[in-house]
């Protein structure tokens, strides 16, 4: 990978499911150890995004570049190998398995590499105490916390260049979230890039460096967590108004709208567990490649979904 090359860089893809058009020319990019959050309403496209960047959907047009090789097309097992880990909406754990397990299908890909088992299964229990307890327990019998403590741990078996989650609080309550949250910065200090999608937008926003919304399709809006954190009212105009209202800070500058945010490339970047943000202000902005998109989109026509993955 070149030198300040972003670790990720997903360039101008387009999504369909069939006839219907996901993604419209996405453009994201997270650097090495980097935090980002993925933000929009319902149906914004969040999730596609990430089964995109996983193989579990093709694009119909664009590319997906990680550690300076080609992704886009791959299949998920193959994308796991190269370091990416996907945390779904919905945990899919295997619930008739006892949790270790589970955490042996995380550690699937690893099998051949000369990785010891039991010596990430040791460091992964070592961030979730509960899960040594329940090591024999069936998943599908754990409390809803602790089964997304498994399906994180599960996700980190495979020993991730890069973290994706989608949705971590959904339906756990406030203090599971906080401490799972908190679970994140560890791996996230040690080295591991996160990128996640969080119904509550002003906890994801806390938690990274950067951040994307997209809506119907599009990234509209990209700059720095903390300057979309101080600016409810921006959040708001975008998110609706209840995210803009869960908490008043002083205003700060708008992060710059509809461009392709490019991870900082200046020596002096911070670390990302701290929850400091990369030096800069806020991101480098671009034209508009939409129209370009479409041409692209119609020459290569529809893509084909993927489902299936280990």
């Amino acid at each position: 990978m070149p030198v300040n090359a972003p670790l990720l860089d997903v360039d101008d893809i387009s999504v369909f499911y069939g006839q219907i058009q996901a993604l419209r020319g996405v453009s994201i990019a997270i650097a090495a150890g980097e935090r980002v959050a993925l933000l929009g309403a319902n149906g914004a496209g969040k999730t596609s995004t990430l089964r995109a960047i996983s193989g579990l959907l093709a694009p119909a047009a664009g590319s997906i570049t990680f550690d300076g090789r080609p992704i886009h097309g791959m299949r998920a097992h193959e994308v796991i190998r190269r370091g990416i880990a996907h945390l779904p909406e919905g945990r899919e754990l295997f619930s008739g398995l006892s949790v270790e397990d589970n955490l042996r299908a995380g550690f699937w890909s690893l099998r051949k590499s000369g990785a010891s088992f039991e010596e990430r299964r040791d460091r992964v229990m070592d961030l979730f105490p509960i899960l040594r307890e329940r090591a024999k327990q069936s998943a599908g019998t754990l409390s809803g916390g602790e089964q997304q403590m498994l399906g994180v741990a599960r996700a980190l078996m495979s020993d991730p260049t890069l973290l994706i989650v989608d949705e971590l609080s959904l339906g756990l309550a406030p203090r599971i979230v906080a401490q799972l949250f908190e679970i994140l910065r560890d791996v996230n200090s040690r080295g591991t890039a996160v990128l996640i999608v969080e119904q509550f937008v002003h906890m994801a926003l806390a938690n990274t460096d950067r951040a994307y919304v997209l809506s119907k399709g599009h990234v509209v809006l990209e700059g720095r967590s903390a300057d979309l954190l101080a600016d409810p009212q921006l959040i708001a105009s975008y998110l609706g108004e209840s995210a803009g209202s869960e908490q008043a800070p002083r205003k700060a500058p708008s992060p710059k709208r509809a461009s392709k945010a490019r991870p900082s490339r200046s020596s002096g970047s911070t670390g990302s567990g701290s929850g400091s943000v990369r030096s800069g202000a806020a991101v480098k902005a671009r034209p508009s490649r939409g129209r370009k998109t479409a041409r692209r989109a119609k020459a290569s026509g529809p893509g084909t979904g993927r489902t299936t993955g280990p």
